[in-house]
């Protein structure tokens, strides 16, 4: 055995030693023993690292910007009263939904969604708008509520995809629902539907319901008479198909929308909604 090869049996041997030596004694009392080390891990403190706040933690104007129509904030819905209806709007990704190819088809899936459990969900009222759909409905509690326009949802997709031969989501977000508690509230919700075409409509649109909605099945028309039939459409309706319900919507329940509104007024046949504060001052 060359000499080398002594010096480091011996070395470790020494390093051995000074271990057990170092675990014996106690902690207040223990030596700085142990093998040479170099003189870089000897130093004293710790280097400071050049760090960035660039990642993490609040910053100002972080985070998704909003736009247009901001997103519905995912909160617990609140408690339902069954006599107070609920303006519900659903926003779609595709934008053909007033067209002769779907809204036939979506026309199907509110009639067939509102007769699922009349009892506890019901549509009284509609209108189909290019990307988004308006709707006035009553529950019976919150569970009703929610489980209805979530069927409605599915319902509506699932007939789409069918027939557009597509897959994926439609809806663009959660659904908006606003309870609706006085004749006012109510009036105004209802001009706000029915006449949402005419907000749309980059032209002027003649006196009469909208076609794509249930305007011909709402009984609060000014100057007309149910048993005079309809009344005059402001534009063209799509032909159905012959599977199709007479009457795609369920006749209101609550007192709010049987007779409350009327307190404030009947809705003339030219009439449309109010534009929104909000908006006009923002744009300002």
């Amino acid at each position: 055995m060359n000499p080398p090869q002594l010096a480091h049996i011996l070395d470790f041997f020494l390093g051995v030693y000074d271990s057990i030596a170092l675990f014996k004694m106690p902690s207040q009392r223990r030596p700085h023993v142990g093998l040479r080390r170099s003189a870089s891990s000897t130093r004293s403190g710790q280097l400071d690292l050049p760090l960035k706040g660039t990642w993490g933690g609040k910053r100002q104007n972080a985070g998704r910007k909003p736009g247009p129509h901001p997103k519905t904030p995912h909160r617990r819905r609140p408690k339902h009263y069954f006599g107070h209806p609920v303006h519900v709007t659903l926003r779609a990704v595709l934008g053909a939904l007033r067209s002769q190819v779907l809204y036939p088809t979506i026309r199907i899936a509110i009639a067939r969604a509102t007769r699922h459990a009349p009892g506890r969900f019901r549509i009284v009222h509609y209108s189909v708008q290019s990307n988004h759909l308006h709707l006035i409905v009553e529950a019976a509690e919150r569970r009703a509520l929610t489980a209805g326009v979530h069927g409605l949802e599915a319902r509506i997709t699932r007939y789409v995809n069918e027939l557009l031969r597509r897959r994926g989501a439609l809806w663009a977000d959660r659904w908006h629902g606003r309870a609706l508690k006085s004749p006012r509230e109510v009036r105004t919700a209802l001009v706000y539907v029915l006449a949402n075409f005419r907000k749309h409509s980059a032209r002027s649109v003649p006196s009469g319901a909208d076609p794509c909605s249930s305007g011909a099945w709402f009984h609060g028309w000014r100057g007309v008479r149910a048993e005079r039939g309809p009344p005059p459409l402001a534009g063209r309706a799509w032909p159905v198909p012959a599977t199709d319900e007479k009457v795609p919507v369920s006749p209101p329940e609550s007192w709010l929308l049987r007779k409350g509104f009327l307190r404030a007024g009947r809705v003339r046949l030219d009439e449309s909604p109010r534009p929104d504060k909000r908006r006009r001052s923002s744009a300002r």
